[in-house]
């Protein structure tokens, strides 16, 4: 079941990602397709058949997986800012692009590379498995590199949040009042990713069905938007061919 979440949210990424290469052609809206593409690196490198090959080629010390924080770093980063510009979030955007967002992805980055330098990371796995099943130091480690992981992603979807419920509850047009319910939904199931370390291992499979969930509903939300965009172009290019009645 989960190796079908993950491959069928692989697939739907990837075709939105393809689906916005005529604009990148044309060199608008690149944003929404940098965001998508980085969204399918991430996919591809959480299932373990293509992490454990890319990993192998890095050298099989879960390079990889460091390579997949900074690919979701990236992803959310471009991620909020597109969704801030599309929502005229001002606030959330100066809490993602300012200051204090600038200092936090550098306090999590460099909290990333201290820890993953010193565990043990040898034994190439998907998730680390093998790193945290080595001994007690090392499951401490990878608990902490996790988090660190999860942190910054969770910052900026908090970041948009109220103006993501804000949407929903306005007046707008009703796709893009569904595109910010998506995008809420999608935040906070990132934002839950931060008490993964509580879930009881028999409950595993909830971690991956909350972060493809989050992953979908952006997906979906984002293309939305596009719609949403594409419908009001529509309807103004037809205002303004109307012919105006003579009196």
């Amino acid at each position: 079941m989960i190796e079908i979440l993950q491959w069928t949210t692989l697939i739907v990424c990837a075709a939105a990602a393809l689906s916005r290469v005529p604009t990148l052609v044309r060199k608008k809206n690149r944003s929404l397709f940098y965001v998508l593409a980085l969204m399918t690196l991430a996919i591809l490198l959480s299932i373990n058949g293509p992490y454990l090959l890319i990993d192998g080629l890095l050298g099989g010390t879960n390079l990889a997986n460091l390579l997949l924080r900074f690919i979701i770093f990236g992803a959310i980063y471009f991620l909020g800012i597109r969704i801030a510009n599309g929502f005229g979030d001002q606030r959330g955007l100066r809490l993602i692009r300012g200051h204090a967002g600038s200092a936090i992805l550098a306090l999590i980055s460099v909290a990333l590379l201290v820890l993953f330098a010193f565990m043990d990371t040898g034994g190439s796995s998907a998730g680390m498995m093998a790193v945290y099943a080595k001994d007690e130091r090392n499951r401490a480690l990878v608990e902490y590199y996790g988090a660190a992981g999860r942190a910054y992603p969770a910052y900026v979807c908090l970041a948009l949040l109220p103006a993501m419920l804000r949407a929903v509850r306005s007046t707008l047009p009703a796709l893009l009042r569904i595109s910010a319910l998506l995008l809420a939904i999608g935040g906070i199931a990132v934002t839950l990713s931060l008490f993964f370390p509580a879930i009881p291992p028999a409950l595993g499979y909830l971690t991956f069905i909350i972060n493809y969930t989050a992953i979908l509903c952006f997906v979906f939300g984002l293309a939305l938007v596009w719609v949403a965009k594409v419908r009001a172009g529509r309807k103004t290019r037809d205002s303004t061919r109307r012919p105006v009645a003579h009196r």
